[in-house]
């Protein structure tokens, strides 16, 4: 009975061990945004627990474990996720495979914001191989839709 209050928070700490995982160099280009996605269900699914504050704090989470600057990822996510709380209404009753174009959008905003506060704190340049984790993860929202519900439903978590 207890453990559907750890549903969220686990999946959340999950994502957040997948998006620092050591990859090889040619995969690393293609790592999914795998906190932008959990965090776009979990505000879709239930936007009164999810929403831009639990947003935020994963992003310091995010910024402390990728060595930014504190304050990018945060600003980021919580930008994205509140264009999905929002929107959330309209998003649910779109099919998976339209919520997977929403989520590249959502993704491509994100590296975009990301990029944009780099781009002031630092002098980086943009390059386009910024944006393949934005297909990736148009790829897998669909899958970890299904296994975000599936737990959802069997943990019963409201």
């Amino acid at each position: 009975m207890q453990s559907r209050f750890y549903v969220i928070p686990a999946s959340l700490l999950i994502a957040l061990v997948l998006q620092i995982m050591p990859l090889p160099i040619e995969a690393d280009l293609y790592r999914p945004d795998w906190v932008l996605i959990v965090l776009a269900y979990w505000s879709m699914a239930l936007p009164n627990r999810v929403n831009v504050g639990i947003a935020f704090i994963t992003g310091l989470a995010m910024d402390i474990l990728l060595g930014t600057a504190i304050g990018i990822h945060s600003f980021a996510l919580s930008v994205s996720v509140w264009v999905l709380v929002a929107n959330y209404q309209r998003l649910r009753n779109y099919s998976v495979w339209q919520q997977a174009i929403v989520i590249g959008l959502l993704s491509a905003l994100y590296h975009l914001l990301v990029f944009w506060l780099q781009h002031l704190l630092t002098d980086i340049y943009f390059l386009f191989d910024y944006l393949w984790p934005t297909f990736t993860s148009m790829l897998l929202w669909p899958w970890i839709f299904w296994l975000l519900r599936k737990s959802r439903r069997q943990f019963r978590v409201t």
